[in-house]
């Protein structure tokens, strides 16, 4: 049966111009994200444009390619299917399974053997002797989860209210396009895939031994989303609650995390200068049905995490650096930065009365520049307001735009 691929046009948009360029591809982000979709859409570009194109393609998630474990492995089973007579195309799907991977991905693109294209499921691989060995000739495009425009595709279901609360309950996992809106159904899934992630992309591959002391942290940074806090804060809220981890763990541990690409740690900095605080930072996730298989969904509780979460998501997917913004003592939830440019972000439930309205404007209001300034609320706002020159705008409407 032929796999049904739902195409992603804006990564695709993104990658296409650097089909055929002597440059590794790597496409990285969280387990089960769509990062092998992407390789299957790659796949299909090419052979659309180049029917005669050679594509090799290795599944390290798959038994058949389980004896590919090194270096020299990989470098044969290549040399093996190279074609002398077309233009050769490499894939390789989850390449950090593959030890001391850069080494043939370097002598491949030196002799222009083939175009290579990477998918990765931990930052660390990014990091040491790939960029050693490979600094300059590598150019990695993030993967994220849906976006609520492409929850609606995926689903085929209607702009609303309700199935923006769905979103935000469910999250953005593409598979789910298998398994409907069940809840039920989907939160089976997700806690599965919450605890492959633990296993495989964070215990086994950070050779964590102390597995209860990470799901309690990730328990707390899971109610806590869009709060500042420290190594030290977690450790001494922890020890509270009776449960010990040092701050040189936490760091550790939240490091882990980041490198699986399950959360997103933002830091503050100044407006002015961009002086980044080396003091305090907040979390989200790259998933926010993970999040709710974690800590379930409680509306009253928890909507204003979720609503800062995914406009943090909306931000970084459309390219942009996001911060916590630090005027003096006053803080903005999101200073985000991209080419040059810079757009500040409120994220308020609803602005139920006057001291609301000043409370989330007001430090918007002081900035002392002319780049854009949004409150996004889950007020019924049916065009933009504005207060003072800042932009009030519901999240339907943020999430839908290109920004």
């Amino acid at each position: 049966m032929e796999e049904k691929i739902i195409f992603r046009a804006s990564y695709l948009d993104k990658i296409r111009p650097f089909i055929g360029k002597d440059l590794i591809k790597i496409i990285s982000g969280q387990r089960r994200i769509g990062k092998s979709y992407m390789l299957k859409q790659l796949i299909h570009e090419i052979k659309k444009d180049r029917p005669e194109a050679n594509i090799i393609y290795i599944d390290k998630e798959l038994d058949e390619f389980s004896a590919i474990r090194n270096s020299e492995d990989l470098h044969n089973y290549v040399k093996a299917h190279l074609s002398n007579d077309r233009d050769n195309f490499l894939f390789v799907d989850e390449v950090q399974e593959i030890e001391a991977f850069q080494r043939s991905l370097r002598s491949f693109l030196n002799k222009r053997e083939c175009d290579i294209y990477c998918t990765g499921s931990n930052a660390s691989m990014l990091s040491g002797e790939l960029a050693t060995l490979l600094a300059g000739r590598y150019i990695e495009f993030s993967i994220h989860g849906l976006s609520y425009p492409e929850f609606l595709e995926f689903n085929q279901a209607n702009d609303s209210v309700e199935n923006l609360n769905l979103y935000l309950t469910l999250g953005g996992m593409p598979f789910q396009y298998h398994l409907g809106l069940n809840s039920a159904v989907v939160f089976e899934y997700l806690n599965s895939l919450y605890s492959t992630i633990l296993l495989k992309d964070v215990i086994s591959r950070e050779n964590i031994r102390n597995v209860s002391l990470l799901e309690n942290l990730v328990s707390y940074v899971a109610d806590n989303i869009g709060c500042l806090f420290s190594a030290q804060n977690i450790s001494k809220y922890l020890r509270s609650q009776q449960i010990n981890i040092p701050p040189p763990s936490v760091i550790s541990y939240l490091k882990a995390l980041s490198n699986a690409y399950f959360i997103h740690r933002i830091p503050r900095a100044d407006i002015r200068g961009l002086k980044i605080f080396e003091v305090g930072e907040k979390v989200y996730f790259e998933d926010l049905g993970l999040r709710n298989s974690i800590r379930p969904f409680n509306y009253g509780a928890d909507i204003g995490k979720l609503m800062e979460n995914a406009v943090y998501l909306h931000l970084i997917r459309n390219g942009y650096k996001a911060y916590v913004g630090r005027s003096g003592e006053k803080e903005i939830d999101f200073m985000a930065e991209r080419n040059g440019e810079r757009i500040y972000v409120q994220v308020a439930y609803r602005l139920t009365d006057e001291n609301v309205i000043k409370r989330e404007f007001g430090n918007l209001v002081e900035i002392p520049d002319n780049y854009p300034k949004y409150v996004v609320t889950m007020d019924d706002v049916q065009s933009r307001n504005t207060y003072k020159g800042v932009m009030q705008t519901n999240l339907r409407s943020f999430l839908k735009e290109s920004i």
